[in-house]
């Protein structure tokens, strides 16, 4: 059966002076339109596969979703032509749910090409989702654990190389979900969007790994879902760091073998 998400791709490949052909896997990159009662309202470069997961949660993180029950249908789009059919989803509010399409059409466009980095401060998004309150304590072992978890469910970036991976984690280091995308804030949002779809939001008991850097962009989705925890492989920024603290929440960063980074809430992993 083959995998929407991976193509692949004649190349040279050398080795000093010599050259050999050979097919190489890479990770499929398309656009997908976002429609929402029938209007487009942003169109996401992302790797096909769960893109119900990707408008859902996209559509979370912009504040218009915020229960399944909101959802009256969500349906790749019939009006779409060929070859767009799968390009195209569109979702329609169940009956009584508000909708903004002015307020959605600016937020979108003053997003950045990386995520929703256009809100405009830090107070304007703890008017929508306040600062989290969830009381708990991990021990920094059971994030040591997590590269290894993550990495080893990800089944397209072994094929390909060149896919992010957010991965959902329970306190007791259980993976619940895992998404991959060529975009980390889509790895994110299909996440986000799978737990919305399942009526599993908040996630105020749970661990949200992703493997590049932590920018604010990931650090508001998560506070959005009600995720406490976020560790990266990589750096957070300046302003990642600064919400996090801002909105109680726990940001390592560097996770790699036994060590780590605590940028926010060390109270969790039990450091004063």
């Amino acid at each position: 059966m083959s995998n929407p998400a991976i193509t692949s791709h004649p190349i040279a490949r050398l080795r000093g002076l010599a050259s050999e052909s050979a097919e190489d896997h890479l990770a499929v990159e398309e656009p997908l339109e976002v429609r929402l009662q029938g209007q487009p309202v942003a169109v996401i470069m992302r790797t096909p596969g769960h893109d119900f997961d990707l408008a859902a949660g996209f559509l979370v993180t912009e504040g218009i979703l915020r229960s399944p029950q909101d959802i009256g249908a969500i349906s790749y789009c019939k009006e779409a032509r060929p070859p767009n059919l799968e390009n195209v989803v569109e979702v329609i509010l169940a009956d009584g749910v508000p909708f903004d399409f002015e307020r959605l059409r600016r937020n979108v466009y003053a997003s950045s090409s990386c995520g929703i980095c256009g809100k405009a401060t830090i107070e304007a998004i703890h008017a929508h989702a306040p600062p989290l309150d969830a009381d708990f304590t991990l021990s920094p072992d059971l994030l040591y654990a997590l590269p290894d978890r993550l990495r080893a469910a990800q089944a397209v970036f072994d094929r390909t190389g060149g896919l992010h991976g957010a991965g959902l984690f329970s306190l007791d280091g259980d993976l619940i979900v895992l998404r991959e995308d060529v975009g980390r804030h889509n790895a994110v949002d299909k996440v986000i969007g799978h737990l919305l779809l399942r009526d599993r939001l908040p996630a105020d008991r749970c661990v949200l790994m992703v493997s590049g850097r932590a920018g604010f962009e990931i650090v508001q989705k998560a506070l959005v879902a009600r995720i406490p925890v976020l560790a990266a492989v990589s750096a957070p920024s300046s302003l990642a760091v600064n919400l996090a603290v801002g909105s109680n929440m726990t940001l390592v960063g560097f996770l790699r073998g036994d060590r780590l980074n605590v940028y926010a809430g060390g109270h969790r992993l039990g450091l004063k």
